[in-house]
């Protein structure tokens, strides 16, 4: 079985609630964040949205919350492909509070390529497709 991907993200004040946790919407950014360093380091730059000609559309995001995280602490999260289809991808993510040492979130992002003009389902660039089943060989 393949290593996933291992970032680290601190949880900030303003990522909190009232309540004095870290807010649920946060959690998603606090994943796509490492997911994009990942993804960099598979050779797809996601903060480059001039040069591409597709687009990745999120169409599914869900996460289990099973722990809280405080302003200053610091989560370690975990990125693994699950699936890759010829348009599609699934990305998985577990999230790890360090200072208490417990699994705090764990979820999945469904994103879709799309031509940037049609707006239409498109294949995976065949360079990121065979950077993550070269990570991931169980998914070929």
């Amino acid at each position: 079985m393949s290593e996933p991907f291992r970032g680290t993200i601190k949880v900030r004040f303003a990522d909190t609630d009232a309540n004095g946790h870290a807010f649920f919407g946060s959690y998603f950014v606090f994943a796509d964040e490492v997911l994009g360093e990942y993804w960099k380091e598979l050779g797809l730059d996601v903060s480059d949205v001039v040069g591409p000609d597709f687009l990745t559309f999120t169409v599914n995001a869900n996460i289990d919350f099973l722990g809280e995280s405080l302003a200053g602490d610091t989560l370690a999260v975990e990125i693994k492909s699950e699936r890759v289809g010829n348009s599609s991808v699934v990305m998985g993510f577990t999230m790890h509070n360090l200072r208490t040492r417990e699994i705090v979130g764990r979820g999945s992002f469904t994103y879709v390529f799309v031509d940037k003009s049609t707006r239409k389902s498109c294949s995976i660039p065949a360079e990121f497709k065979a950077s993550i089943l070269a990570r991931h060989p169980e998914l070929a």
